[in-house]
Parts: structure tokens; sequence; C-alpha cells
């Protein structure tokens, strides 16, 4: 069955788009819906509604989100599940990835039966970044090595990548599946980088969570011989964008604990915009993150909730803060490298400081140059042109690509920008230590009972294979 009509204008687009939603949901009708703006400025919608089929005759993809049913989970205040992410493959499935089981069917094993009176501390570093990749998809010979500070530097233990925009941001990526080849492109070649170098199988790194949610992808990867004492790998994805729900805007968190300590990264993208009170629409943005992301408790109720539960977090993404001060001055103090005074006219050290967004938050020393917006393939800021000259088209340049983290147990040791020419955003990457609690006298068997990766599970393609 077909629908079709034109609407006279976007908003009604929107609240007409937003009903049928909400009803194929309910009445569990497979559908699709199509937007094509007319040249006329009137707006075609489309809706194909599907012959009713079961699911045995039409499986989901894995990684697929239905961004319709975010849309009318939203209304309906429903609760999407958190265990829908991919992993690497063990040893002996090269060409596999794998899906994590749910957490609901996880071992009953309690730690906390165990005595704690014999934990010690371990240090682990952990490496965060965060890049807006402008909608390009990667060539094979990226070199990422020196993004991935692997080159002159002992490798880290943990490495967590935030990417936005893996996806051009229009209506057929909002709307519809991620296919996934972008974000197994984007792992191909981290996968490639991070073990170019190591030496032995142990020493390896693998896939631990890798999510998209359109154009927002994080992908963590933890040595191979730590894999055994992972536990409670969870997602969850939280849209900000589009009436509010959509994925154009939102966040992925990913959360696991390693030994007897929770770890918890939120990659996000917030809300654009330069207008005065866009700041505001950033604000709200994080507060709705922060209260809506909400992972599985698991079987025995002691896995964290929410994402302030953990003990330690870490927010990264295109934060897209800007700088209060007029473009012409801004442009003249970056030419000047006046860090300090556009700093403090900085969009979200005012909102921080002043309480209205991620109170009691920290963040690194900022000493590199304003990450956005530049030319593609250039150093020059988009806006202007060599001989300083300005372009009839202007973005202000700004520190919109940030990490942050909040609590105890974490130490940076590196807040700097990388020199990718890839987009139109430079990419920013950070270095911690984190103390990690480890139960002494299971330290050595824990993980077998614990851990969730001897139990993983080929996923077959169409074929069986």
């Amino acid at each position: 069955m077909f629908l079709q009509f034109q609407l006279a204008s976007v908003p009604v687009l929107g609240m007409v788009s937003h009903l049928l939603i909400t009803f194929f949901y309910i009445s569990s009708c497979p559908f699709s819906i199509y937007y094509n703006p007319s040249p006329l400025f009137s707006s075609k919608v489309v809706v194909h509604c599907l012959p009713s089929t079961s699911s045995s005759t039409m499986p989901r993809k894995i990684g697929e989100v239905m961004w319709p049913r975010l849309v009318a989970s939203k209304i309906l205040r429903k609760t999407l599940g958190s265990n829908n992410f991919v992993a690497d493959f063990p040893s002996g499935f090269e060409d596999s990835s794998l899906e994590l089981p749910s957490l609901d069917g996880a071992s009953e094993y309690n730690p906390k039966s165990i005595s704690t009176d014999h934990k010690e501390s371990k240090n682990y570093k952990v490496f965060v970044s965060t890049w807006n990749v402008g909608g390009v998809s990667p060539t094979d010979d990226l070199d990422m090595e020196d993004f991935q500070d692997t080159q002159n530097n002992a490798p880290c233990d943990i490495y967590v990548f935030g990417f936005q925009e893996v996806v051009p941001l229009r209506a057929a990526n909002i709307l519809g599946y991620e296919e996934g080849k972008i974000c197994m492109k984007w792992n191909s070649l981290i996968r490639k980088t991070l073990n170019k170098n190591t030496c032995g199988a142990e020493h390896d790194f693998r896939c631990l969570i890798s999510k998209q949610m359109v154009g927002i992808l994080i992908s963590v990867w933890v040595r191979t011989d730590l894999l055994s004492f992972v536990r409670g790998p969870s997602v969850s994805c939280v849209g900000c964008g589009i009436m509010g729900c959509l994925g154009n805007k939102g966040s992925v968190s990913v959360r696991f604990r390693l030994h007897e300590t929770s770890f918890c990264f939120v990659c996000s993208h917030l809300a654009s915009g330069r207008r005065l009170g866009d700041e505001k629409l950033r604000n709200s943005n994080v507060a709705d993150i922060l209260s809506r992301t909400s992972f599985p408790r698991g079987p025995t109720l002691d896995f964290p909730k929410k994402i302030l539960d953990h003990d330690r977090v870490i927010f990264l993404g295109d934060l897209n803060y800007r700088i209060s001060l007029p473009e012409d001055e801004i442009r003249l103090l970056v030419e000047k490298e006046e860090w300090d005074i556009l700093l403090g006219n900085d969009q979200l050290k005012q909102e921080t400081r002043d309480g209205e967004a991620f109170e009691g938050w920290h963040e690194g020393v900022i000493n590199f140059a304003p990450t956005y917006k530049y030319n593609f393939n250039s150093d020059t800021y988009y806006g202007t042109i060599d001989g300083g000259r300005k372009d009839q088209k202007k973005r202000a340049p700004a520190w919109c690509d940030r990490i942050m983290w909040f609590g105890e147990g974490l130490k940076q040791h590196l807040y700097t920008r990388n020199e990718s020419k890839l987009s139109d955003h430079r990419p920013v990457k950070a270095v911690f230590t984190t103390q990690v609690e480890v139960l002494h006298t299971v330290e050595g068997f824990q993980g077998f009972f614990l851990s969730q990766s001897f139990d993983f599970k080929p996923i077959k393609d169409d074929n069986g294979s």
C-alpha cells in the first residue's frame, strides 16, 4: 500500500510524519517513509506499507536502527534495548564480526559474593579521540598512525575512537538504516594501525564495542589479554536532533567494567549554530543525554544505570560550543595565537563556570588552535583565503571538538589536536592514566566466570556460512 500527499511546509511535514510513524509503529506494520522536496516549495511524502511478513522471512541486519521506531519510542516513552552492537572476532574468525550476547543471559555469578578484603589498584593507559569527519569516507591509504599516537609512544591499554558525521546528515541517512559499511571501513583502518607494531597475539587489540547512530560512531578497543577481565559491555543511544529525538544530533554511550572499575564513554554531537542563545540548546542536549542515557543493571543488579553512576566517565565529541566575540575579532586573535583571550570567551568554559552545563566536570589545558572550521584539504580557516581577504561565507573559528571527564581516578597526560586535513574539523585526542581496582585473590580466574567473551558466537551471513 502506498500513501502519497503534498505538504505546503516543512513544519506540517514534521507533524504528519510524526503521526504516521506513531500509527504504523503501534500497528506493527512494516513501513518506510520517503521525503522529497519539490522545486515549487512544497514537499512530498510517500509512505510505503509492506505486507505482513514473519520475522523469519524478514531478519533485521546486525547494527541496524529503525529511526521511525526511535521517534515512536520517544512518543510512547518506550525503552529501547541496549545490547545491539557489534564486537570484534576471537582468534579463528578473522573475517567475521561478533554480536555480544544479551546481558539477560549472562552468568548469575555475583562478584559481591567474593571477599573484597584483598583489593589492589593497577594503572592503565587510556587513549580517547574525537573527530568530525564531515561526511567524508576515509581512503584506504589514510595514515592514522600519528593520529593514534602509536609511533613514538608505548601503546595504551584501551583506545576509544569517537567520530561524528561519518555519513552526510541528509534525510535518507537520518531516517534510514545504518548500512554498517562505513563503520567497517573505519574499524578496519583502526585495527590495521593498532596492530601494526604489536608483538604477539596477546598484545593485539580487539574491538570491544562498535556502535553507530546515524553519523555518530564510537569504537572501543582493548588489549587482547584484558578481554577476559571485561564484563557488562553495553550501549545506549540518545537522539537529540530533529523533533528532539532523531539521531542527527545526540550521543552514543558505551559502558563496561574492567576488573572492579566501571567505565562510561559518551560520544556526542550537539546542536550547531553561532546565534545568540544557541549555546543554551547545547546545554539542553547535554542535560538530555545525561538524563535519558540508561544501561541495563545486569542480572545481579550491580552494574551502574546512569552515566554519572560509573567510576570513570569521559565525554567526547563535537560539542559545537563557539566563541562569544565578533567574528573579525576572533580571526584577528586566532592569527596572533592569543588563546587565553579567546578561551576567556569560549562558550563551554563560560557555561561550565556559570553552572549551566558540565558542572563538576574537568577539561585539560587547551594550548592548540581552534579545530573548526577549515577548508577541506587545507590549513586555511573557512571564510578566508591567502592574503587575509574574506569570502562571502563566514564561519568563525572555534574549539568545537572537546574531551572532558568526570570524577576521580583519571589523570590526563596529553590533550592536543592532530593535523589531518580529511575534513573541515581537526581531530582532538587525549591520553589518560586511570586506576583500576583488582580483586587480588581471584585475578587469575575471575575472567572465566565473569567475562561474556568466552560465549561469543559468530554472525552468520544469509547463506548460513
